[in-house]
């Protein structure tokens, strides 16, 4: 089987761009690109002042998308994200206005201050692509990404994300401090204006439609399928975890992984590919037994501790 290579020029252009607002973070760029050619969600958790929003922000940007940002509160209703029906008394009628969740990116800033009915209004959107209000469906426009952000050490007027919630987003990242020298960088460059203020698209909602396309052409050997449904079940059958990586999991860690290959240039998923997206893909969706906290184990060590038991296929994956 022969196979055309993609030219990563598009994702040189897009970690560029986002690059002059994040310094020294294309690891998490790149990875949080991946979650969204492969049509995925992203939730961000780390400390504040990280760049979450940036991140979310220059992405958005960068790819032509529209961008909206609604930030979670308590007293935040369903209605206030998806929209309500609105009576118009000139014509008797309910007339739909939509919500901020009729964008290309929603960011959900803090998305776990807000109550679980209106964390779950955003479940039907990242499953489906619609809104349902008043029994009538509304088609959310294409392509739509939610990326969210939470504080991992503030637990104060917060509300966990249940295993739902947490399985509608392919992957959990986290954008991490600069080292020293990146940050003195940082310093230098937000000295005077902001530069997302002059940052301008690289691409298009359609060129990102084909890529999405793309992305799901490359190919995927049946050696590296089974390697990932094995990390899956590896994940399901640790003795410290009681709800490990499902189905859907899987299909988030093959669909990362090819985005993954696209933007390394490549038509075909490698291994490689596969182990770089687990940690993202796999370790938000692990429910961890009381001893594991007990022992100090974190949802991350044991998918890496997963990773180095399973077998690697060392098939030709591009022609297995």
């Amino acid at each position: 089987m022969t196979h055309t290579a993609p030219t990563p020029a598009f994702a040189r252009s897009i970690l560029d761009n986002v690059a002059q607002v994040l310094v020294g973070k294309e690891g998490v760029t790149r990875l949080a690109l991946a979650g969204v050619l492969a049509g995925g969600h992203v939730l961000l958790e780390d400390a504040p002042g990280t760049g979450k929003t940036m991140l979310a922000r220059a992405l958005a940007l960068s790819l032509g998308l529209d961008f909206r940002r609604v930030q979670f509160t308590p007293d935040l209703l369903p209605g206030d994200v998806t929209g309500v029906s609105v009576y118009r008394p000139d014509t008797h009628e309910f007339r739909f206005v939509p919500g901020p969740i009729f964008t290309g990116v929603l960011l959900a800033d803090e998305i776990n201050r807000a109550t679980p009915k209106t964390q779950s209004a955003l479940l039907e959107a990242m499953a489906e692509g619609q809104v349902t209000e008043s029994g009538v469906t509304h088609p959310l426009p294409a392509p739509f990404v939610v990326i969210a952000t939470q504080n991992p050490v503030e637990h104060e007027g917060t509300y966990r994300l249940p295993e739902a919630q947490l399985d509608r987003f392919l992957l959990k990242l986290s954008v991490g401090y600069p080292t020293p020298e990146e940050e003195v960088r940082m310093l230098g460059r937000l000295q005077g204006e902001h530069p997302i203020g002059a940052l301008r698209s690289v691409t298009t909602p359609a060129a990102l439609l084909d890529a999405q396309e793309a992305v799901r052409r490359v190919f995927v050997s049946d050696p590296v399928r089974a390697y990932i449904a094995g990390l899956s079940a590896a994940t399901r059958a640790h003795p410290l975890v009681t709800l490990g990586g499902g189905p859907r999991a899987s299909l988030g860690l093959q669909g990362t992984a090819q985005a993954l290959a696209w933007l390394a240039g490549r038509s075909f998923v490698t291994p490689d590919d596969v182990q770089r997206a687990a940690p993202g893909v796999l370790a938000h969706r692990l429910s961890l037994r009381i001893e594991a906290r007990l022992q100090g184990q974190s949802a991350e060590a044991i998918v890496a501790e997963v990773l180095r038991a399973q077998p690697v296929p060392v098939e030709d994956a591009a022609h297995a």
